[in-house]
Formats: structure tokens, C-alpha cells, sequence
């Protein structure tokens, strides 16, 4: 789902990202469309929410109080918007850097008249480290980031033990953190990583996929092939 979120240690000048040395995407071009360029220019005013190095009040930012789930690479949308639409009494805050997908994630939400998400255009752990307050979020999504399948970029994979620390802050007591990939080694990363966290498994290893994610054409393709997928569920203690 998130191709997009890959690492690159010097990205290209015009983002305006902080000097971390390693991070969890890499800025490509593109191909925009002539709609998704139009909604991107037209919602973007409208649910787009720019970076500030303050915390958000996301209640404020959603003009109600609900809970409220952030989600780490979107794609181009589709799943999001799927999920929005289902839990209307929930708000959503997705975060990507890849143009033509938040355009493309921009065009369904003015379709289908989404109140309940916002976007956010920019390094996700800098959203997090700055934007999200202690104690804020329901949950969160990682779904299909980028597995960096060689060996020497392992370093690179957004699921690292400093990452799983700044989840845990910024959870609520009881709220969860759900992973999903389809590349067996990333989910036996994934797994060990969140095993070692301060995170607790909901399920005894991988989890069945829950019902809030739905599954993509591009999945059922891959099971169809035989292709396995795996979810990991973990909470933060109560």
C-alpha cells in the first residue's frame, strides 16, 4: 500500500525535512493526472494540514472529540478512504509524502464527502515527534511499507526499536499499533521488533487480519497466487 515510504539519506532540496540521517522514504515524481492535480490544489487548502513543530490539538483539528487513528503511508488512497468511510464516528489522520497519491487520496475524499480525515504532507516521524501529543492516538496504521529486501538497507525499515518507542508515547493506554506486510522477512522483523518494544501482542505471533482493514485488489490478487500476508496487532498496557 505504501510503496512510497523508503529511506534516503540526503533527500532533494525543496522539502524542507530536518537532517536525520536515515529516513523512511524516498520523494519520487510521479505521474500526477489532471484530477488529482485539480483536487490536490483544491483540497489541500481545505484538509491538508501543513508541519509546525507544535503539537497538535487534534480535537480542535477535527472540530469534534473522537478518537482518533494515524495512519503512516497511504498509497494512493484507497484503503483509507475505505476505512474512513466505514467508521464515520472515528477521525483519521494520514500521513504521506508522495504527491500523486495524496492527490489521488485528495480526490476521494472530496468524492465521497469524507469529514472524518485529514492529511499531512511530510516526514511521518517528524509528525509524530512534533505534531502528535503524549497519550493522543486510538491506534495507528503501517500497512505494506517498504520492506527494504536487502540486507545492508535493513537500517532503513520504518519498524526499528527507536520508532516503536515514539508509538508507545504517543498511544493512549489500551490503544494499538497495527502492521501489515506482505514480505515473510520484513514480518519476521516486524514481529521481533515488536516483541522486544513495550508494546504487548494481541495475538500469539501474527494476527488474523482484523476487520477494520480491508483487503485491496492487489492483496486478493497475491493470495490468489498464494502469496502470504501478515498482520501483527500490539497494544499499549493499560
Amino acid at each position: 500500500m505504501s510503496e512510497n515510504l523508503h529511506t534516503e539519506e540526503n533527500p532533494p532540496t525543496g522539502h524542507r525535512f530536518s537532517s536525520r540521517s536515515i529516513r523512511s522514504f524516498v520523494l519520487r515524481q510521479g505521474h500526477m493526472s489532471n484530477a488529482q492535480q485539480r483536487h490536490l490544489d483544491e483540497m489541500m487548502p481545505k484538509i491538508g494540514i501543513p508541519y509546525q513543530s507544535a503539537a497538535l490539538d487534534l480535537n480542535a483539528t477535527f472540530g469534534r472529540n473522537a478518537p482518533k487513528i494515524l495512519e503512516i503511508g497511504f498509497g494512493m488512497g484507497e484503503t483509507t478512504a475505505q476505512i474512513a468511510a466505514a467508521h464515520p464516528e472515528i477521525d483519521y489522520l494520514a500521513i504521506d509524502v508522495h504527491t500523486p497519491g495524496v492527490g489521488a487520496l485528495c480526490k476521494l475524499i472530496a468524492e465521497q464527502q469524507l469529514s472524518n480525515l485529514r492529511i499531512i504532507q511530510h516526514d511521518a516521524i517528524e509528525v509524530l515527534r512534533d505534531m502528535i501529543a503524549d497519550d493522543t492516538l486510538a491506534g495507528m496504521h503501517v500497512f505494506f511499507p517498504d520492506p527494504w529486501r536487502k540486507v545492508r538497507h535493513y537500517k532503513r525499515r520504518l519498524i526499528q526499536a527507536e520508532f516503536l518507542a515514539l508509538v508507545a508515547q504517543k498511544l493512549v493506554p489500551g490503544a494499538y499499533l497495527h502492521c501489515a506486510t506482505d514480505w515473510e522477512n520484513y514480518a519476521e522483523w516486524m514481529l521481533e521488533a515488536l516483541s522486544a518494544s513495550v508494546l504487548e501482542n494481541t495475538a500469539d505471533g501474527y494476527a488474523p487480519r482484523p476487520a477494520h482493514r480491508p483487503l485491496t485488489k492487489f492483496e486478493n490478487r497475491g493470495l490468489g497466487l498464494g502469496h502470504g500476508v501478515w498482520d501483527l496487532v500490539f497494544t499499549r498496557k493499560s
